[in-house]
């Protein structure tokens, strides 16, 4: 008789997570376009992992288009992406140079703050809130 493993195995716990993550992050864009493409099309949208529509917000595109220098709003991918790693609770981190210039230059961000090996570590409640703030513009990706 084959033994069962029990439901709180690690092995086991951990396969059944990364399955819902994984159905998590099919939301997230996965073709990224900058900021100025964006603003030149009549429905801005990019396509997610799950080969859907992620439509942007024409308003906040337009605050951002407003705020922003000409330079970077060819240099920045949207939606910006901050990164959860579960090894890291209460926190998140974002990886791209051009997003951080970008909430730098929006004062979501303060410029003394510099990325640190390739990332900018930053409470999950300040990620939430730029989130908010700049909806359709910003996403979670969950680790």
């Amino acid at each position: 008789m084959q033994e069962r493993r029990p439901l709180s195995d690690d092995s086991v716990l951990m396969r059944w997570m990364r399955t819902e993550i994984n159905k998590m992050n099919e939301s997230i864009v996965f073709e990224r376009k900058s900021l100025t493409q964006l603003l030149q099309e009549e429905k801005p949208s990019a396509k997610t992992k799950a080969d859907k529509d992620h439509f942007f917000e024409i308003a906040t595109l337009k605050k951002l288009g407003e705020k922003l220098p000409e330079k970077l709003q060819d240099k920045l991918k949207l939606p910006m992406l901050f990164f959860f790693d579960n090894q890291v609770p209460g926190s998140c981190y974002l990886n791209d140079a051009y997003a951080l210039e970008a909430l730098q230059a929006l004062g979501e961000i303060s410029r003394l703050r510099t990325m640190q090996q390739g990332r900018l570590w930053v409470g999950r409640s300040i990620a939430y809130i730029i989130m908010k703030k700049y909806p359709t513009v910003v996403q979670i990706v969950m680790g």
